[in-house]
């Protein structure tokens, strides 16, 4: 692992690494915010996962986490949201290869020898950042936004257990039934559709559910919505009867001047949980 940067910020360190990976076959950069407390011990971590186009920098930079995340003593990490490099398989459009890679496993070529997401994000950064910073294993949370908000709900749902609380904004709910979904699905795992209903939050969510809290806000005027369904998301919970705050917020987009309104809820949110 390589220090990229490392800067002071709310008493405690934002930092940026690189390391290679093996999940992934190439090398991936990710940020981590370690609050102030991190020097007496082990912190809880909140993961936040990024949407379509994204890096590990944009929630990092736009998002407004850190200085919550140091009241609440909670240490943040920002993975990338695909592999990238030379020899790492894209497409012209924004929407499929690097920097949208869905949080899946790929079993299509040629996406199959790098696009292991699941495995990077679920597996193999835990290891690496629990073992080099302090970081307590034992109390993990994960939100993330758009496409990440759609990877945290399914991880959340598909590995029962490690996260004790979940929160999304503007997540993409129901893939299987949406543009933002079947192309990348299909294309990362196969035209049988049954291997794509685990990375279906609103299917997940009426076959396993979340053992926990779960906290989700979409705006009304995100242009994006009928992409994201959020009622089929709705409608599981209902179904299920899941604990669960699902929140319209009037008049608001799918920008980071969404996510940056209302991180201060989200990361209360995951604190009370995380401290239980």
């Amino acid at each position: 692992m390589e220090t990229v940067a490392e800067n002071k910020c709310f008493g405690g360190v934002q930092g940026v690494y690189s390391h290679a990976s093996k999940a992934t076959g190439c090398d991936m950069t990710f940020g981590l915010f370690l609050p102030e407390e991190a020097r007496d011990g082990p912190v809880p971590v909140l993961w936040y996962l990024s949407g379509l186009t994204c890096t590990h920098e944009n929630a990092m930079v736009k998002a407004g986490a850190q200085g919550w995340a140091a009241e609440q003593g909670i240490a943040l990490v920002f993975p990338d949201t695909s592999p990238r490099g030379e020899g790492v398989a894209d497409d012209d459009g924004y929407d499929l290869g690097q920097g949208a890679g869905f949080y899946v496993n790929a079993t299509q070529d040629p996406w199959k020898p790098h696009f292991q997401m699941w495995d990077y994000v679920a597996e193999e950064l835990p290891a690496l950042v629990t073992s080099e910073f302090a970081i307590d294993a034992e109390r993990q949370a994960i939100t993330g936004h758009s496409m990440g908000g759609h990877g945290a709900l399914t991880l959340a749902m598909g590995r029962k257990g490690q996260y004790r609380s979940v929160s999304a904004f503007s997540p993409i709910c129901h893939p299987t039934a949406s543009d933002w979904g079947r192309k990348q699905l299909k294309a990362y795992l196969g035209t049988d559709e049954a291997a794509w209903a685990r990375h279906d939050a609103a299917l997940m969510m009426r076959d396993v559910g979340f053992d926990g809290p779960m906290l989700v806000d979409t705006g009304t005027s995100d242009q994006f919505i009928d992409l994201l369904k959020p009622e089929a998301l709705a409608e599981a919970a209902n179904a299920r009867r899941q604990e669960a705050t699902l929140r319209l917020q009037k008049g608001y987009d799918h920008s980071y001047f969404f996510v940056s309104s209302f991180m201060e809820d989200h990361i209360a949110f995951h604190a009370e949980a995380l401290y239980a």
